[in-house]
């Protein structure tokens, strides 16, 4: 079937990223910010004037609705999409610029001439639309291209009925980029017998697994005294984490490895001469690099109580996600689909571990296979954050293509 792409996605993709819904580390209402909810009741008006009645939005700001088949069915299969934007970058009053056919060269980003997407970069977009901030904000496509390509699916199905399809669940989630995302989500309730994440990044991207994740958190206890007097009394716990974060392998950091390799990351801390708080993250591929990196915490935090023996060290490490591999691999249908879709777009798949989390990791282990495919986004959490228009109009081909894949001939 060939598909004529309307100019849908781009302007559904404008009109989410003028929404700041960025989330917030160390809150604990889900969602994590109000303004979320934004988005999510446009999203549900926008469902519901195409015809879906069952669109809605929970009290956790969970936006789910249903497309009725129009063809007998396999599986009711769901595509899913996070709502929330990072909080590593400043998200309020987001400037969108489409560079028009593109042709080359760096692109200097008009609302501070420093931030640059070099060239290199850019290799695969000539004669493309590209979509990038002013350099002020991140632009949001982390994972709002994921939104618009979903929307936009779930619009041509209705409007052309040669369109096949079985029974669609469509999902959106709050708080993915704090690691909640699926914190308060009813997979039963949401009644799909497989899904995907559209939150993968480059053009042709498949994603079957993902990091182990384990975040550490040190908490150290000193004691604060006058400077002046200080001899033999203060235990400043800001010198104590220095040290701390100087025992971790240089060479295990995000910025020195790649591919399969993990690391252990310092993150967020806070506190004072008498205390702090130190957050690390623990990303590996397989237990037994997980085990390694707890282990050295560990040791490096009994070495911190024998350099400062007046001070109170505690280590706490708890689980975050696991690497959906081990259950997406029970339904290897489920990422052979997915493949099939990228080659019926014209796309090469790309098939790569993602370096990172997604809500799709823990919706595997709780009863629903949810490989994550491409968006297109680029550079995510950063003020050069872009997306080429065509990369989103190839998710959602691909969203037709897999959802004519669950059909029963």
């Amino acid at each position: 079937m060939v598909i004529t792409m309307p100019p849908e996605v781009l302007d559904r993709f404008l009109r989410y990223v003028s929404i700041n819904t960025q989330s917030q580390h160390e809150q604990d209402p889900i969602p994590s910010t109000e303004r979320q909810f934004d988005l999510a009741r446009l999203l549900v008006k926008e469902l519901k004037e195409l015809g879906l009645n069952d669109a809605c939005v929970d009290e956790y700001c969970y936006v789910t609705a249903t497309l009725p088949a129009n063809s007998p069915t396999l599986k009711v299969v769901g595509f899913i999409a996070h709502m929330d934007t990072s909080p590593d970058a400043p998200a309020e009053n987001i400037k969108p610029q489409i560079v028009r056919n593109y042709l080359g060269g760096d692109i200097v980003l008009p609302g501070d001439p420093e931030q640059i997407i070099p060239a290199e970069q850019l290799k695969e977009c000539i004669g493309e639309d590209i979509v990038t901030t002013d350099g002020t904000t991140l632009l949001g496509a982390d994972d709002k291209s994921g939104v618009a390509a979903i929307m936009t699916a779930v619009s041509m199905m209705i409007k052309d009925a040669s369109i096949k399809h079985g029974t669609i669940k469509i999902g959106f989630t709050p708080d993915e980029e704090v690691g909640r995302g699926v914190d308060r989500f009813d997979v039963e309730g949401f009644g799909a017998d497989v899904a995907y994440t559209l939150d993968g990044g480059e053009l042709g991207e498949i994603e079957d697994e993902n990091f182990n994740a384990y975040e550490a958190n040190l908490r150290i206890k000193g004691y604060n005294v006058h400077p002046g007097y200080a001899h033999g009394k203060m235990i400043n716990a800001i010198r104590a984490m220095g040290d701390y974060i100087s025992m971790l392998p240089r060479d295990k950091a995000p910025e020195t490895t790649k591919d399969w390799e993990g690391y252990v990351h310092p993150i967020l801390f806070s506190g004072d001469v008498g205390s702090i708080r130190l957050k690390i993250l623990i990303r590996d591929f397989t237990d037994e690099g997980s085990e390694k990196f707890k282990k050295i915490l560990g040791d490096n935090a009994v070495r911190l109580r024998e350099m400062y023996p007046g001070a109170e060290i505690d280590l706490e490490i708890k689980e975050s996600y696991r690497n959906m591999k081990e259950q997406v691999e029970k339904h290897p249908e489920v990422v052979e689909n997915a493949i099939k879709a990228i080659e019926a777009a014209g796309v090469k798949p790309l098939r790569k571990p993602i370096r990172g989390g997604t809500d799709g990791s823990r919706l595997s282990f709780m009863g629903l296979p949810t490989p994550n495919i491409f968006a297109g986004g680029i550079n995510f959490h950063s003020v050069r954050e872009f997306v080429p228009v065509g990369s989103m109009e190839k998710a959602v081909e691909v969203i037709l293509n897999l959802v004519g894949l669950y059909i029963e001939e």
